[in-house]
């Protein structure tokens, strides 16, 4: 990973998400490290994603459960789909997606491309849905991934740890902390 070729995407950083009991309990964590990987990356000049969920009422962008169900959720304008208070979100590109992956149905490869960027650094929550597909897609553009893991949270640790597993042993994500991210953009690490 080098300075000149990452973005840090910031996943699902918002309200409704840090509802559940087990995100509810890791969101000063999660969010104390994503406040230092967004210092880092502003420092560094590295492009901040800010990756959220929305979807409309009239059911155009509800997802098959959702369908099925027939309740939506994290409609625009609601308060669970306003980002996190603690997060300064000054200069951070935002990206609304309607899926689990950035890359569906948005402009991030158009963006990424534009930039020059072959590597993501992701953060956030959910690990076993919205990052790990993004992480997933990541790969199926050749776009290099490393997902910060102590800078996620899922309200299925189950689901991460075994998500995380496939993700590395695929050889489709890395894991790094968020120590060795910011020595990498400040210079410490060049090495891919």
């Amino acid at each position: 990973m080098t300075r000149d070729d990452s973005a840090l995407l910031l996943i699902d950083l918002q309200e409704a998400f840090f509802e559940a009991p087990t995100l509810a309990a890791a969101r000063t964590e999660v969010l104390a490290s994503v406040r230092a990987l967004a210092r880092g990356a502003r420092e560094a000049g590295v492009p901040i994603f800010l990756i959220s969920t929305e979807h409309s009422r009239d059911r155009s962008t509800w997802t098959l459960s959702m369908l099925d169900d027939d309740q939506g959720y994290l409609f625009h304008g609601d308060p669970g789909t306003a980002i996190v208070h603690e997060l300064d979100t000054e200069g951070m590109t935002s990206i609304e997606k309607t899926r689990d992956s950035a890359w569906l149905g948005t402009d991030l490869q158009l963006r990424l491309q534009n930039l020059g960027v072959g590597h993501v650094v992701m953060a956030g929550v959910s690990t076993h849905a919205c990052i790990a597909q993004t992480a997933r897609d990541a790969y199926a553009h050749n776009v290099r991934a490393t997902i910060v893991s102590d800078a996620i949270a899922d309200d299925r640790e189950d689901h991460m740890h075994a998500v995380l597993d496939l993700l590395v042993g695929d050889r489709q994500a890395e894991l790094a902390e968020v120590r060795e991210v910011l020595e990498r953009w400040s210079g410490g690490d060049q090495a891919d």
